[in-house]
């Protein structure tokens, strides 16, 4: 089963909320939430005080993707924010078995990312431990970018990984994911695309999420 879930990235946020009924009504099955802190990507987007605010607005589940320094510090306040799940990238994480763990205590599900550059050995001790994998097929910090088409490959190896784990893992992509690549993206191995740019970049938005959850699945 492919799940789409778009990226508030891309979304016009003075008209929020009527995106996220425009996602609801194309079947979007979750809302990716790329939380940037300008240190460890070159970008900076919201906090926990949005995403709260957001959480009466739909009930989707939000997937909370912490692309920060020291993701520690705010998975207590996201938490509280009410997002579902919390991904934290293996570059930021030295105790990462120790984050994923607060996680999960928190009672949320628990998930680790890697950047294109990354090896997948960094992250395979933690597979047992974690309810996703997110492989970055772009160079965090910015939407609209291209798909690097080499990391395909990449997620095939993830998808063997993640195979052999004892529990169901979802496999995301984020980065680039469009029309034109998601049958391959999928047929790769990926459960769940994340899209921004293609999504909401289209003038119904509805439309857009129905076609891409048809590209990856036709």
């Amino acid at each position: 089963m492919i799940r789409i879930a778009p990226s508030l990235l891309s979304a016009n946020f003075s008209i929020l909320e009527a995106q996220i009924r425009q996602l609801e009504r194309g079947g979007a099955d979750w809302i990716h939430l790329d939380i940037m802190d300008g240190h460890f990507v070159p970008n900076l987007t919201f906090g926990a005080p949005v995403v709260r605010s957001l959480r009466p607005v739909t009930r989707l589940p939000l997937d909370a993707h912490l692309m920060v320094r020291e993701p520690d510090r705010l998975l207590d306040d996201f938490q509280k924010a009410g997002v579902d799940r919390i991904t934290v990238h293996v570059e930021t994480c030295p105790h990462l078995h120790r984050t994923v763990t607060q996680i999960r205590t928190l009672g949320l599900k628990a998930g680790v990312a890697v950047n294109p550059s990354t090896s997948l050995s960094t992250i395979e001790e933690i597979i047992p431990f974690v309810d996703l994998v997110l492989i970055m097929t772009v160079n965090p910090g910015f939407g609209g970018q291209k798909f690097i088409s080499t990391m395909l490959e990449k997620i095939e190896q993830a998808a063997r990984l993640v195979e052999s784990a004892s529990q169901p893992v979802e496999l995301e992509v984020d980065g680039g994911v469009d029309e034109k690549n998601a049958r391959a993206i999928a047929r790769a191995g990926a459960t769940v695309l994340v899209a921004g740019h293609s999504i909401f970049s289209k003038g119904d938005i509805r439309r857009a999420v129905q076609l891409l959850r048809k590209a990856a699945t036709e």
